[in-house]
């Protein structure tokens, strides 16, 4: 768990699903701009979100993928959700021998809840996860992936200082190409600290 003045994270729970029901819904077309228009479709109900928090709640359980909500410090209010992956799940393979490509490499995106943009949250919570992936797990690597067409969080990635790495052509045709930005443990030591 991470927690902060403004919000906490903790693994996402099939009993979040009143509060992340709410923040998808009011946050529906940011999430449809990075699922390729796909998620969540027009009249989802709290009903289908619930196997989905299922899901996640499972695989993170096994160890499988870990997803955490971002709640306010009340955890009143669902403010969005972090997901961090084998690259495999993206690649549809082993992610091969390449070093930034390995099993102990994270990717992870995130998104928060659209009325806390004009306040630069999203900004915050990535000033607080870098340094929480760097210390807090044993992952060589965490990549942070936007696709193109998701240009706030780019231009977020690069105004942190974290590194384009590479783009790639997801599998799944109905996403958009995407950029992977490395973090680096400098970036902890100079940039954050400012």
């Amino acid at each position: 768990m991470l927690r902060t003045y403004e919000f906490l994270l903790h693994p996402l729970r099939a009993t979040d699903v009143q509060l992340d029901y709410d923040a998808v819904i009011s946050s529906r077309a940011e999430l449809l701009l990075s699922s390729g228009g796909t998620w969540p479709k027009e009249g989802f109900t709290l009903e289908e979100d619930l196997p989905d928090l299922e899901r996640h709640e499972r695989e993170h359980r096994e160890r499988v993928a870990f997803t955490y909500t971002v709640m306010n410090p009340a955890e009143t209010e669902c403010l969005g959700c972090l997901y961090m992956n084998p690259l495999e799940r993206l690649l549809g393979h082993d992610a091969g021998s390449d070093m930034y490509l390995s099993d102990s490499t994270a990717y992870v995106s995130f998104w928060v809840r659209s009325t806390r943009l004009a306040d630069h949250l999203d900004r915050r919570l990535l000033t607080a996860v870098i340094p929480w992936f760097l210390n807090e797990w044993a992952f060589s690597h965490v990549l942070f992936f936007a696709q193109k067409r998701e240009e706030r969080q780019i231009r977020l990635f690069e105004e942190m200082g974290l590194r384009l790495l590479y783009s790639m052509r997801p599998r799944q045709p109905f996403l958009d190409t995407i950029l992977a930005y490395l973090v680096e443990q400098t970036l902890v030591r100079t940039k954050l600290k400012q």
